[in-house]
């Protein structure tokens, strides 16, 4: 049964995908037919990533009133009213009042079902967990792609998103019983995939309170807004400034998200034998490689190839950050951090990608990969900072442990 039920979030997780990237890649071919600047993407996105930080720092509260599987269903579709209010829409204002329940949608059943796995499977099932959500942005602008390039408008593109996610919402209608059953038949030790120990002292601290959380903020704030800033502005990137058409740019961006997926799935086996730690450090590194490779006066091919790379890099990152919550933390906090890492993460979605866009319309595009590499600088020293506190913490359990024996 947990096997099963384990395919059902998979199946949630990729309908999350699925908008994620419908914008960005639709975004060449909405701008011209809105009359719209460029930046209104970038508006446009911080709606949605300001309804899923409120929906995220809510989530806490609302999955200890109704549980985590009605949450994840009222939550599917909400996202799929919206999606279908987007290839309706006829002005900027109907777009805008879509993105809200859109964004609430995403971030509420993100939050819920992150903690969910993190706190009742192990780390494997997490880089899986969001490696099918690596497929849902991967179909999503090839999905987009097909119908741009082909009779029917971007429009139909969101009717098929839409379609997908009201079918997702029966099954998940069906399932609601397994939620609970699932939950208390699944007994996982946390520590067994991580380098630390729960501190017991953590019991009595207030989450915002413990060492090392506002900096593992720092470092969701970073990735997100690298991921967010790849999806809504690669497109425009490389139909600007490598003047490649908007369909071949679309299935240019599904690749990125394709090494997210690739690389997440092949994460989840190599979190058998290799720390999360080890994880989230090679992946930084690896996508700094690929946005370097972005930023270099040199055929247009090796951009695809760095697109590719930063996707790979991104993949072990976030699902390995997610995992380790818990552990870090304490798991009495975990739910709560959870959605205020959710939060924190949407911010940067909501803030840093609309920075390049503002920044762009005075510019030029081009800043685009300069932009890229600078946030994931900013991410990686900030976690670094955060593992350097976790085993401080370690160490000084371990020695008041020896104090007392």
């Amino acid at each position: 049964m947990a096997t099963f039920f384990l395919i059902i979030i998979y199946m949630a997780f990729i309908s999350l995908g699925l908008p994620d990237s419908m914008l960005g890649a639709a975004w060449p071919v909405m701008q011209p037919e809105y009359g719209l600047p460029l930046e209104t993407a970038g508006f446009l996105y911080m709606v949605i990533a300001g309804g899923t930080i409120v929906s995220s720092l809510l989530s806490g509260k609302v999955i200890k009133m109704i549980g985590t599987g009605k949450v994840t269903v009222i939550s599917v579709f909400m996202t799929a009213i919206a999606l279908l209010g987007f290839s309706f829409s006829s002005s900027l204002i109907w777009l805008i009042i879509c993105a809200i329940p859109l964004g609430l949608g995403g971030g509420a059943v993100d939050a819920a079902l992150n903690n969910y796995v993190a706190t009742h499977y192990k780390a494997h099932h997490m880089s899986w967990l969001h490696c099918f959500w690596g497929v849902g942005a991967t179909l999503g602008p090839i999905i987009m792609s097909v119908f741009i390039s082909g009779q029917f408008s971007w429009r139909s593109g969101y009717v098929a998103i839409a379609i997908i996610q009201f079918s997702l919402v029966v099954l998940l209608l069906v399932t609601l019983p397994l939620w609970n059953k699932v939950a208390k038949n699944r007994q996982v030790e946390i520590t067994e995939d991580s380098d630390y120990s729960p501190d017991v002292n953590l019991q009595n601290v207030k989450p915002l309170q413990i060492k090392g959380v506002k900096l593992a903020f720092v470092s969701f704030f970073f990735y997100c807004g690298v991921e967010a800033t790849m999806g809504l502005w690669g497109s425009s990137f490389l139909v600007n400034i490598k003047e490649l058409s908007p369909a071949t740019a679309a299935k240019w961006i599904s690749f990125f998200y394709a090494g997210i997926t690739i690389g997440r799935l092949v994460t989840g086996f190599i979190t058998l034998k290799i720390s999360n730690l080890i994880l989230i450090r090679t992946g930084q590194i690896t996508a700094l490689i690929g946005a370097i490779l972005l930023i270099l006066p040199i055929p247009v091919s090796f951009s695809l190839v760095g697109f590719i790379f930063v996707g790979l890099g991104l993949a072990p990152i976030y699902p390995c950050m997610l995992h380790e919550t818990p552990v870090r933390f304490g798991k009495e906090h975990s739910q709560r951090i959870m959605g205020y890492q959710m939060a924190v993460a949407y911010t940067g979605s909501t803030f840093l990608p609309p920075l390049l866009g503002l920044m762009a319309s005075q510019l030029s595009i081009g800043i685009f990969s300069i932009f890229i590499i600078v946030y994931i600088i900013l991410m990686l020293i900030s976690s670094e900072k955060v593992n350097t506190l976790m085993k401080t913490r370690l160490f000084q359990s371990k020695e008041d442990i020896d104090l007392k024996a």
